[in-house]
């Protein structure tokens, strides 16, 4: 959250039910002023429920909902400071540019001077001056994006609601606008909610994610603590691609512990103070990036290494991907910067090559 005083969003203890299925379960967030928060999760986790709710579209069950203060758990949507940008956009056909970024104005009578002077600023904020007279049928899907996203400004809300604002796009304009929304939100200063189940655009976009499954919060933190420090097996697995060794707790001191993992054929040892026993069943988790990987045995003897078998190989330019089978049969994905440019012959598949990582790029995961 922001250094603002008092959060600007209080969710608390916001439940709903439809019939016997919990949708969103006991959840409690605050947000901050000028925060660009994302809440990520799967399809049927609850994430868009919960969207709607603070937008006024769908009532709690159980829990109220605060915004800048005011509790507006029961007011309805066009009451609350609040404005929201569909997934479909919901852009008039019939309207051009100028009169889809207005309609808001106009519908609550203000003046068509002021009107025009507003929707000039907004246009040449999202970079839509040259398009105001063009229908939605002659814009591109990124345009059409700007075009909703302008609309949904230009009432200057306390809140911004997104929801999976850039799924329409490809790949490539998904990528440029994510930095575009992030310029756009700076400048303005408004509370952006994203919800989203891209977790490279919610690591991309935000200042802080909550990670959502079965209607309840998993973690929230910013994006590289969320990253790097997973709290449990699931969030690690849905932020990106993991390796992880089950096994079981032989040692624990404060520098941190050793684990005996059938998997990796041996001990892993862990830094870090970790709130676990002897004898208890973890797994130890590893990015594929903090692991190297080469011909010769590693020097460095606190390193974590073993050999294997290089099964996949993928060459991406910039990465090489490998998937190394261990003698115990556990497959292991390592993912290996090309800093070089040469033609040589590198690592490739059926080489029997050395895998390491250092303790401290190592997570304990209990959960």
């Amino acid at each position: 959250m922001t250094e603002n005083t008092a959060p600007l969003i209080r969710i608390k203890n916001v439940s709903k039910h439809f019939g016997d299925f919990v949708a969103v379960d006991n959840v409690n967030l605050e947000i901050g002023h000028s925060e660009l928060f994302s809440i990520l999760g799967g399809s049927g986790c609850g994430k868009s429920t919960l969207l709607r709710m603070m937008a006024g579209f769908e009532a709690p069950t159980n829990g109220t909902i605060e915004i800048d203060g005011t509790d507006v758990t029961h007011q309805p949507p066009y009451e609350r400071p609040v404005n929201m940008m569909f997934q479909s956009y919901a852009i008039f056909p019939h309207m051009d540019v100028k009169k889809n970024v207005g309609y808001g104005l106009r519908k609550d009578g203000i003046g068509s001077k002021e009107i025009a002077g507003r929707v000039d600023e907004i246009l040449e904020l999202v970079q839509l001056t040259d398009y105001r007279d063009r229908k939605p049928d002659q814009l591109s899907g990124g345009q059409r994006q700007r075009v909703a996203l302008a609309r949904a400004l230009i009432k200057r809300p306390k809140v911004l609601l997104l929801d999976e604002p850039l799924a329409a796009l490809d790949k490539k304009l998904r990528e440029h606008t994510q930095f575009e929304l992030v310029g756009i939100q700076d400048e303005l200063g408004i509370t952006f909610v994203v919800v989203t189940h891209d977790q490279e655009e919610a690591m991309t976009l935000s200042d802080r994610i909550a990670v959502m499954d079965e209607g309840r919060f998993l973690q929230v933190g910013p994006p590289k603590e969320i990253y790097e420090f997973p709290r449990s097996r699931f969030v690690a697995d849905f932020i990106g691609t993991i390796n992880t060794f089950e096994g079981t707790v032989s040692s624990v001191s404060e520098a941190g512990l050793l684990v005996s993992s059938a998997e990796f054929g041996g001990e892993l040892h862990a830094l870090g103070n970790y709130d676990v026993s002897i004898g208890q069943d973890v797994c130890i988790a590893v990015r594929p990036e903090k692991i190297f990987v080469g011909r010769e045995e590693p020097e460095k003897a606190d390193d974590i290494r073993v050999s294997g078998i290089v099964e996949d190989f993928g060459y991406l330019g910039n990465l090489s991907l490998y998937r190394v089978r261990l003698e115990t049969g556990k497959v292991v994905q390592v993912s290996s910067q090309n800093r070089r440019r040469t033609a040589e012959r590198g690592v490739e598949w059926e080489d029997r090559i050395w895998i390491s990582w250092r303790p401290r790029s190592a997570v304990v995961l209990a959960d």
